[in-house]
């Protein structure tokens, strides 16, 4: 999708973060927005950032409501009368081991970042078979690839986003619709701002201090994050890594899968030891 001129992007998450920073530069591409985001307020900011004459249409979508989601896609068909592109990007985060994670903390993250996905890609892939040239976006995660202790509901579900998108891509191979599976590094978002602590997990960190050592690792910015996202999606590459961090950690994963493994293990012991 080389030109993204008059192009219809459906973008979920679009409240904060990427999301916002997505529909910001996408619209100043000249493309068409339908965002969504469950936070009305966020919603309003992000249109109060866009240029004018451009047209979008936004709308108070929870991903983890299919109802909701096969709605808005609808709604987008009935204002725009056409989508050429859906980027699946809302998530959240829960944080504590999975020994004593909560079954409706495991629920409510995949609800949102592996279903979410899965609602939007199916929606809207009915849409996107009558365009010339469509992309399917959905945003995974290095944890897709390689999970981190203690954020297990979020590693598990951006596992399945990966598989998802690994499968879409087999399927889609022969047809107009390209997927772009995104695994983003650490981002300057508001990610593990909005995550949901345990007592367990507050008892060996506070959220404050898990907050600030992830600004401290996050070396990526939301728009520096949603421009390689774009040319990603501009090259119709099939997988998009985001920040550098992203590119390292990929190719330790190749190099060591195992052993990369046992040390991140290893590093994490010694920091709840020296917590």
């Amino acid at each position: 999708m080389k030109n993204l001129n008059g192009r219809v992007v459906a973008l979920t998450g679009a409240a904060s973060g990427i999301g916002q920073r997505l529909a910001v530069q996408l619209a100043g591409l000249g493309c068409q927005l339908a965002i969504a985001d469950v936070d009305e307020h966020g919603l309003q900011q992000t249109m109060a950032l866009l240029p004018d004459g451009i047209k979008v249409s936004s709308y108070t979508v929870d991903v983890a409501n299919r109802e909701q989601v096969y709605d808005w896609a609808e709604q987008v068909i009935t204002e725009h009368r056409q989508v050429d592109c859906v980027i699946n990007n809302a998530g959240v985060a829960s944080m504590c081991s999975i020994e004593n994670t909560r079954y409706e903390d495991f629920e409510w993250v995949f609800n949102i970042v592996f279903y979410g996905v899965l609602y939007g890609t199916k929606a809207f892939l009915p849409y996107l078979k009558q365009r010339p040239d469509a992309n399917i976006v959905n945003i995974s995660s290095v944890n897709g690839f390689f999970p981190f202790p203690r954020n297990g509901p979020y590693n598990c579900a951006k596992h399945a986003v990966k598989a998802l998108n690994q499968t879409l891509i087999q399927e889609l191979r022969n047809t107009n619709v390209s997927v772009t599976s995104v695994h983003p590094g650490g981002i300057k978002t508001n990610i593990v701002r909005n995550a949901r602590f345990s007592e367990e997990n507050a008892e060996l960190i506070d959220k404050p201090s898990r907050v600030q050592q992830f600004d401290q690792m996050a070396k990526t910015s939301a728009d520096k994050a949603a421009s390689i996202i774009i040319r990603g999606m501009r090259k119709n590459r099939k997988r998009q890594l985001v920040g550098a961090d992203a590119v390292i950690l990929d190719i330790l994963c190749r190099l060591m899968p195992q052993r990369l493994s046992d040390l991140v293990g290893v590093a994490h012991d010694r920091s709840r030891q020296g917590a």
